[in-house]
């Protein structure tokens, strides 16, 4: 399926397809009963296989839509305000904005071939490897170790922190494979097959009661060696250009748009929206989500000249996770007492903001709130974040590390 050029004209057609494959009484994923919620998701992924909505922005020979920046946000925008999802694996977000980009930039002819089109038909569902127990917002002092014997690499170490391990079949792993250099430049990103004897995968029940994240652990875990993305002893730059792709910004603020309307909704129903202090707060956050479409559009002005993911995007990261922790803590305290009761349908989404139609149910507002103390660590935590502006946008001294007696 082509998609029409203009800007405007493709809006409509996005539109159109929404109105033609969605019930018109549709309320959201979280409108549907839990149980129907994943064969729907399925359907859903197949319909936009079909009409090539899938990786927008991908080439058209690899099988995505080859939209530019502009008409691929005006289709995550539309699909936001609908309530409906662009990725609707738990695993697709890893493979269409992670790691499918970095094979394009990085990648061979050869590994372009085989890893993009199995992205793109859901065939390959990945997994992040970046995050270990002593190696998180200080990435490059991991401690996985691969060798290369035989024709393939052999993997020893732990990745933690992972989500979407339980369900997916491939993993992108970084690695150290120069042990005798210098903690950035004897990495290596690699790609690994999961379905292997030599790769357990733990899931982690945090404090919200659910098991969003993993552990994965590696035994003499093998991958050929042609599985390497971009030269050996490089993957720290590697890995910075995929990090570039997982904090660009998007269609985020729409969704905490919707998500403060159901506040809005949840303080009018218990009267807390008569309170000034509150109605202060609601002010704040309505003014920083508008920060974050300002800082959208200006990252999608960048994208559309030209200009590769930078170190600017840990502002948005940085102000992302920020906002979300303080809007939530209005959530809480709309709800008061009644926070430390649990009722109702609990979260439609793993991670960051609820979507239109989720319930206003204490449970939902409950993971919601501690999740967002979590976002403000993964993805690289708030103060590392602030470091990589200071020296590397705003060229301030690189911070002084400790002497070691």
């Amino acid at each position: 399926m082509s998609h029409a050029t203009d800007p405007e004209e493709f809006r409509r057609e996005v539109r159109a397809f929404l109105a033609a494959h969605l019930p018109a009484d549709w309320a959201g994923i979280p409108g549907l009963p839990e149980t129907e919620r994943e064969p729907f998701l399925e359907r859903w992924r197949s319909l936009l296989l079909e009409n090539r909505y899938l990786a927008p922005t991908w080439p058209h020979d690899l099988g995505g839509a080859g939209l530019e920046e502009l008409r691929a946000n005006i289709l995550e925008v539309e699909f936001a305000e609908r309530g409906v999802p662009l990725a609707p694996r738990p695993s697709d977000f890893f493979g269409f904005s992670l790691i499918g980009p970095t094979i394009m930039h990085w990648g061979t002819p050869e590994q372009k071939e085989f890893f993009l089109g199995r992205i793109i038909s859901g065939e390959h569902q990945w997994a992040q490897g970046y995050s270990e127990p002593e190696a998180g917002s200080d990435l490059f002092s991991l401690r996985t170790k691969g060798r290369l014997e035989n024709g393939e690499w052999i993997l020893d170490g732990q990745k933690v922190w992972q989500t979407a391990g339980d369900t997916a079949n491939w993993i992108f792993v970084l690695t150290r494979t120069e042990p005798e250099a210098p903690k950035a430049k004897g990495l290596s990103l690699l790609l690994v097959p999961i379905d292997q004897p030599g790769v357990d995968v733990r899931p982690i029940r945090t404090m919200t009661g659910e098991a969003e994240f993993c552990e994965v652990y590696f035994t003499d875990a093998r991958t050929d060696a042609a599985n390497i993305i971009g030269p050996r002893g490089e993957g720290a730059k590697v890995a910075l250009t995929l990090l570039g792709y997982e904090r660009g910004a998007n269609s985020q603020h729409v969704l905490y748009r919707q998500e403060l309307n159901r506040m809005a909704e949840l303080a009018a129903e218990n009267g807390a929206i008569h309170d000034d202090a509150i109605r202060q707060r609601f002010a704040w956050a309505s003014s920083k989500v508008e920060l974050l479409r300002l800082l959208g559009d200006k990252a999608l002005e960048g994208a559309s000249a030209g200009a590769a993911p930078g170190p600017e995007s840990s502002i948005f990261k940085l102000y992302d996770s920020e906002y979300h922790a303080r809007a939530t803590e209005l959530a809480v305290d709309i709800l008061g007492l009644s926070a430390l009761t649990t009722w109702g349908d609990g979260p439609v989404t793993a991670l960051g903001a609820e979507p239109w139609g989720a319930p206003n149910s204490t449970a939902s507002w409950q993971a919601v709130y501690l999740r967002a103390r979590a976002a403000t660590i993964y993805g690289g935590s708030s103060q590392i974040q602030r470091n990589t502006l200071a020296e590397r946008v705003l060229g301030l001294p690189r911070e002084p590390k400790a002497a070691i007696s």
